[in-house]
């Protein structure tokens, strides 16, 4: 196992940055993903890395040593690309042992290693047959295996489930998440999906526009995003947000107005007297329906989504945005229904609406006699309708 050291690593085309100076420290054996939309920079980030990519500035270290020079072929790493890229001419077993024997290792050796790594991918039926005669997700666990066999110090993935349909996808991800706990071994991986970031990630690290804005456990940027951009991004559905007026910040307590009502807020730092205007965001997962005179948002619901599983609504308070609501799957909500809701103020999230960034809050200690009673069955029966 490897670590990897990235120090304000640079990226220009020509005169133009598209990579503003990243530090990751990525820990021996850590499965690390880089999610973001596109052209935000993940891929390139990721591809020098792999050596495909020149590194404009800063330091790249692959375990004691700098690789900045090194050409791909020597930085003992492995990848897996979106589109497979299989030879088309060769079979399984030949893709897979193509590697190995460009390194020249023995016969017995290709086929132990090839062996090994088609009972671990499940691929032992398949070792003589063509990638035409193979499934998108069968090509895919191929080219995982064709990485696999040449035990690399690190692996790398670029948005490797892409081009699967969902419920490949779905597959896919195990089967990786599987491997990773088998090897252990230092993974890199790209996507664009944060469900995905979110199921395999030890650690995200959210990037934007050439730049990370943040970097952590996968339900510590859920739980508390560092800027409007990770809270927008991370969690699906995603955060409401809408800026808000601050009727009063005396201390650490900030009250703010909200469409149908006011909630205070607890504010480690409180706000300066120039701050007026925040963006207020709260996770549909932590807003309930209540008496109209309790609300924060009141109003029509006009799409409900469900999904099995969960339902989701949609309500027109007034807000720049639908206000999205979580409900259990049973709930008998329709489109049409007149809505009221509310959350904790302990679930509140607050942001510079100029900056972007996190004002923090003092979160209370929740027990379990505090916890909010989650959506009742029917919205009239709480005396919303």
């Amino acid at each position: 196992m490897t670590a990897i050291s990235l120090k304000q690593i640079k990226k220009l085309y020509g005169t133009v940055p598209v990579i503003h100076g990243v530090d990751i420290d990525i820990a021996s054996g850590e499965f690390l993903v880089l999610v973001g939309p596109s052209g935000c920079g993940k891929s390139t980030l990721l591809r020098m890395i792999a050596g495909l990519e020149e590194i404009s500035a800063g330091e790249l270290k692959i375990g004691d040593k700098v690789v900045n020079a090194l050409p791909p072929s020597d930085r003992d790493i492995a990848m897996v690309f979106q589109d497979y890229a299989l030879y088309p001419h060769m079979s399984v077993e030949e893709n897979m042992a193509f590697g190995l024997k460009m390194r020249s290792e023995s016969l017995s050796e290709i086929d132990r290693r090839v062996t090994g790594a088609a009972d671990v991918l499940k691929l032992q039926d398949y070792l003589e047959r063509r990638p035409g005669q193979l499934s998108g997700g069968q090509r895919q666990r191929v080219a995982m295996g064709r990485a696999i066999v040449r035990r690399p110090k690190a692996f790398l993935f670029d948005e490797p489930l892409s081009n699967l349909d969902a419920a490949l996808r779905v597959e896919m991800r195990l089967e990786i998440a599987k491997l990773h706990r088998r090897m252990k071994a230092t993974t890199v991986y790209v996507t664009h999906d944060q469900v995905e970031a979110m199921t395999l990630a030890d650690r995200i690290v959210v990037m934007n526009a050439g730049e990370v804005e943040q970097i952590g456990h996968p339900l510590d940027l859920y739980g508390k995003p560092a800027s409007l951009f990770v809270a927008r991004f991370i969690g699906s559905p995603t955060m409401n947000t809408f800026p808000v007026s601050v009727v009063e910040s005396a201390g650490n307590n900030i009250i703010v107005e909200l469409p149908a009502g006011r909630t205070t807020i607890k504010s480690q730092n409180g706000l300066s007297e120039a701050a007026r205007t925040i963006t207020f965001g709260i996770r549909p997962e932590d807003l309930t329906v209540c008496d109209a005179g309790q609300a924060w948002f009141s109003g029509e619901m006009v799409v409900v989504e469900r999904l099995g599983s969960q339902t989701f609504g949609y309500l027109d308070a007034g807000t720049e945005k639908l206000i999205t609501v979580e409900f259990p799957r049973t709930a008998e909500v329709q489109v049409g229904d007149r809505i009221s809701v509310k959350g904790d103020s302990s679930n509140v999230h607050l942001f510079d609406s100029e900056k972007g960034q996190r004002i923090n809050f003092i979160k209370r200690r929740i027990v379990r006699s505090d916890l909010p009673q989650r959506v009742p069955q029917t919205a009239k029966q709480c005396g919303a309708g």
